[in-house]
């Protein structure tokens, strides 16, 4: 599955199902670089095969699929620990909102990242990329936010960068120092704005540790006004945003699309009125069924947004509370599961428009010449297999910016 299109920009309606399927294909990849792409009998023939082949790795694929290197665009690796009692509490009974109130969520995992040491931090962002990558996943957004301080924010960062320089494939690090409100600010919320957009924001631009900002917009957390100073406050340091929208309550989203944001993420509700603007915008809705899934929420309305034109993305919102897993395949299953999305589409979501969405669609999420050669290949014999197949990894191999790395379990 090349993923190939003769139309720009990301995949909307009827397009979202275009593979670009080729039978009994190869894939010639030099210096970290794709080559070509076509059949077999075409790559034996090419001229630049034929000037390297004696010293070019094969690697068979026969029985497998093969397509572009998972994308996954939304995740939360800088934490230490599980949150098992907020797991223990929501098998009870408790909603989210009420973990939340009783000291819960997201500010229970804050103590232990500002003890944390960056090494520390730096060893778990390192092992959930190498596992995620086990799953096929070649591109990873990683995000900050469980610091909520200036020092800790920027010491989460620095771990993020310091494990990308330890693995092969591409991590695009975000600042997401407006996730909460932290315990010491709760009195006075809009103090604590200030810090991240005058302290956090500047500092993070100037030594270049981010290449997006993030915001979590929703009841518990910020407010759209609050949302919109964090905005303008990146843009006016020249880091593009993304955002956390819609998760447990709608919110107005033609206010926000005037700063360009890469992606509203989750989108589990949504008014109507924001369809259409969306749909003409370059911003993609990327949808994370992984949290849908662990907190009992009711899964976005996929359809809808396919539908109306939207650009839609998939990832795993990888993170302690409400989305523990690091698997994009699993996340498939849900898209086509629960939110009806076709295996075909589903995959389109998790890897070109997944690349849209970390706007990094020039070299990653299809299969064409002149992009960077992640390939994931699957030991199965249907590409439809890769979302059937509920909680299996059947992924045999990835070639990460040229270079071949076995899963675990082929070592």
């Amino acid at each position: 599955m090349t993923l190939r299109s003769s139309t720009p920009g990301p995949r909307r309606g009827a397009d979202l199902g275009g593979l670009g399927v080729l039978r009994n294909a190869a894939v010639l990849c030099q210096g970290g670089k794709i080559v070509s792409v076509g059949t077999t009998r075409a790559a034996l023939f090419d001229p630049w095969y034929r000037k390297h082949r004696r010293v070019i790795q094969e690697i068979d694929c026969r029985g497998m699929v093969v397509f572009p290197g998972l994308v996954d665009s939304h995740t939360h690796p800088l934490f230490i620990a599980p949150r098992l009692i907020d797991f223990e509490k929501r098998a009870a009974g408790a909603t989210y909102q009420q973990i939340a109130e009783a000291g819960g969520g997201i500010r229970s995992s804050v103590a232990a990242v500002r003890k944390a040491t960056k090494r520390h931090l730096a060893e778990k962002a390192l092992f959930a990329f190498n596992e995620m990558a086990d799953h096929g996943t070649t591109t990873i957004e990683a995000k900050s936010g469980y610091g909520l301080s200036m020092d800790s924010e920027i010491k989460s960062l620095e771990a993020i960068r310091t494990a990308a320089e330890r693995w092969p494939g591409t991590i695009v690090p975000t600042l997401l120092g407006a996730h909460v409100v932290p315990d010491e600010f709760k009195a006075n919320p809009d103090d604590y704005v200030r810090e991240v957009c005058e302290k956090m924001i500047p500092t993070v631009a100037r030594r270049k540790l981010a290449q997006f900002v993030d915001v979590f917009c929703d009841q518990g957390a910020f407010t759209p006004q609050q949302s919109a100073r964090v905005f303008a406050a990146a843009e006016q340091h020249g880091l593009p945003v993304r955002a956390h929208m819609c998760q447990l309550s709608a919110t107005e989203l033609q206010p926000f699309l005037k700063f360009r944001p890469a992606s509203f993420d989750h989108m589990d509700h949504l008014h109507a009125s924001d369809l259409a603007p969306l749909a003409q915008s370059d911003t993609i809705a990327s949808l994370v069924p992984g949290a849908n899934y662990f907190l009992g929420h009711p899964y976005p309305d996929a359809r809808r947004l396919i539908s109306a034109g939207v650009a839609v993305a998939l990832a795993t919102d990888y993170n302690p509370g409400s989305s523990p897993t690091l698997s994009m395949p699993f996340i498939l299953s849900l898209a086509c599961t629960q939110m009806k999305m076709s295996p075909a589409e589903a995959i389109s979501a998790a890897t070109i428009n997944g690349a849209f969405a970390l706007r990094l669609a020039d070299r990653k999420g299809s299969v064409e010449p002149g992009k960077d050669a992640d390939l994931a290949a699957f030991r199965v014999t249907d590409y439809r297999e890769i979302a059937y197949w509920v909680a299996a990894n059947h992924c045999a191999f990835t070639v990460i910016n040229g270079e071949l790395r076995p899963t675990y379990s082929q070592r």
